[in-house]
């Protein structure tokens, strides 16, 4: 993925800028940190970061949150000086709590500030993240010495130390968590110890893995790893880092069940959970309410109880295209503190588990299936044809159009046992509704209108041979004309359709309209579409022939067989 910056000081510098002119309960302060303007006393609770990972952490600045935010450059941790300013900057004399990750940088810096606060009569407390059980090492803290009572409390309560193999565990998706209930605490007037071990509670209970398709590419940077188009890496780190097992890829539901049996014992294997799915910054929306859904699936398998979800870009690795699974094991009193208001706008409410609904085409069996009574070889044909023809069209329409042709194609065709069967007006009506219901976009509006008119019109004839061809497509191209107002040079199935009922009506033969058909369809690649997904790009679809004219011309051409 592509970048707006070419170096990377710019659009930390601007990002910034910007958070700050997006909101009015914020200020930059010149000795390097973002500070709530306007908070009520009591502990404070601070965190901070190398930017790239947005929203976090400047997007959970606000009451009930965070207090302030130190943003380091770019994946570039925060330096002491900055920390300890913004330390004097919100204690009142009520002690300020630390949330760090578990990475070095961050670890060394908060820990220089917090040596030089305490010099000077600040009282802090650091609450260690670490929760990434790709870069787990195994140590006695992850021992399960306490045998775990069903909350995630066998999880070891240091948040990551690594002990003598090194760091341990990376802070990564649990760190919002933590600052949630932190900031929660301290806005119900806790004091800085108990804030403290509310913040370790969470970190304690909290397992998350990663898996992506991508490295990260920063501004003026190179992709931090590259991958084939059919690999995947594993335990993949919020910096751009590689994983610890690359692989072919394997199917999402199978990663996902990988991914959740792992994070789920590690923490503990608790019966009430929260689980969080979290986008590194370059997937869909939708993929992630997917990995959701198969998340879920798999704890209810595991026999937990879902009490809380979470979906959505909070902790992001610039455009990495991956995604991460956090599980938290919860009780009630941590639910309180993670349901309780804030103003930071980056926080999603967690959202009580409803269940997985089965969205299936089980509300699609009414549809006519078109399995019974007279062969219809013609329409048979033709829908072969276009099946066979999706890479094809699906090329096409990503030139001229958002690439979905195909697709819409096979979902309102391929359901069909061929060859269809029933009278031309019950198969064309049955093809109508499968485009109505199944496929999306302006195709399966115009091509359902267009076959349920000609269906109508065609009534109980057995074969196309006895219909009035010109006056069922007349019916058919009326109603889509009527219904978007496209003309013939618009660039659009009309380009096809209308020269071959013309030709019909004027006493032509069908291997004669066919050839009117194919001629108006190549024609489209000549025109600026003016109607269609293709008129929003204009002369970059020249050149390219519109595929519903294309399909509309193999229509007449397999009635004239």
């Amino acid at each position: 993925m592509g970048a707006f910056f070419d170096d990377a000081t710019t659009p930390y510098r601007l990002g910034l800028a910007g958070m700050v002119a997006g909101r009015s309960d914020i200020a930059w302060r010149d000795r390097g940190f973002l500070e709530l303007t306007d908070r009520d006393g009591g502990v404070a609770v601070i965190s901070g970061g190398g930017s790239g990972h947005e929203p976090l952490h400047a997007g959970f600045l606000g009451d009930g949150m965070l207090h302030a935010v130190c943003p380091g450059h770019i994946f570039t941790s925060p330096n002491a000086r900055q920390i300890l300013e913004a330390t004097r900057a919100v204690d009142d004399g009520s002690g300020v709590v630390h949330v760090v990750k578990n990475y070095t940088g961050d670890v060394m810096n908060f820990g220089v500030a917090a040596a030089l606060a305490a010099e000077e009569g600040i009282r802090v407390e650091t609450v260690l993240v670490g929760d990434d059980v790709a870069t787990d090492l195994g140590d006695e803290g992850d021992s399960d010495s306490d045998g775990g009572n069903g909350n995630g409390d066998g999880a070891d309560s240091d948040g990551g130390s690594g002990g003598p193999g090194g760091p341990g565990r990376r802070g990564t998706g649990a760190t919002i968590l933590v600052e949630k209930a932190c900031g929660a605490a301290a806005a119900r007037g806790a004091d800085l110890e108990v804030v403290a071990d509310v913040g370790r509670n969470v970190a304690r209970r909290a397992r998350s893995i990663a898996m992506s398709l991508s490295g990260a590419r920063t501004p003026g940077s190179e992709e931090s790893f590259s991958l084939e188009d059919d690999e995947a890496e594993f335990g993949v780190g919020i910096h751009g880092e590689r994983g610890v097992d690359r692989r072919k890829r394997i199917d999402v539901a199978d990663a996902v069940s990988e991914m959740i049996a792992e994070v789920h014992e590690a923490a503990g294997s608790p019966d009430r959970v929260l689980v969080l799915v979290n986008g590194l910054g370059g997937i869909a929306g939708l993929e992630l309410s997917a990995i959701l859904a198969l998340a879920c699936g798999e704890l209810e398998e595991r026999g937990a109880v879902i009490e809380r979800t979470m979906c959505g870009d909070y902790i992001t690795a610039w455009d990495m295209a991956g995604f991460s699974l956090t599980v938290l094991g919860v009780d009630d009193d941590l639910l309180d503190l993670l349901d309780a208001p804030t103003d930071a706008p980056a926080w999603d409410a967690p959202v009580p588990y409803a269940g997985v609904p089965d969205i299936s085409e089980a509300a699609l069996e009414e549809l006519p299936a078109a399995d019974s009574g007279p062969r219809q070889p013609e329409l048979s044909a033709w829908i072969e044809r276009v099946l066979d023809a999706f890479d094809e069209l699906t090329g096409l329409d990503r030139k001229a159009g958002d690439g979905d042709f195909g697709v819409n194609m096979r979902e309102a065709l391929g359901p069909f046992d061929l060859p269809l069967r029933g009278t031309v007006g019950e198969v064309l009506h049955a093809v109508g509704e499968s485009y109505l219901v199944r496929a999306g976009g302006t195709s399966g509006a115009v091509f359902g209108l267009f076959f349920g008119k000609m269906g109508a019109k065609a009534g109980d004839t057995e074969s196309f041979a006895d219909v009035d061809v010109a006056a069922v497509v007349r019916a058919g191209l009326d109603a889509i004309v009527e219904l978007g107002g496209a003309k013939v040079g618009d660039g659009t199935v009309v380009d096809a359709i209308e020269p071959a009922v013309l030709a019909l009506e004027d006493g032509a033969t069908a291997a004669e309209a066919a050839s009117a058909a194919v001629e108006g369809a190549e024609a489209t690649a000549d025109q600026v579409a003016g109607k269609g997904r293709a008129s929003y790009v204009g002369e970059a679809a020249k050149g390219v022939i519109d595929p519903g004219a294309l399909i509309m011309g193999w229509f007449f051409e397999e009635l004239a067989r």
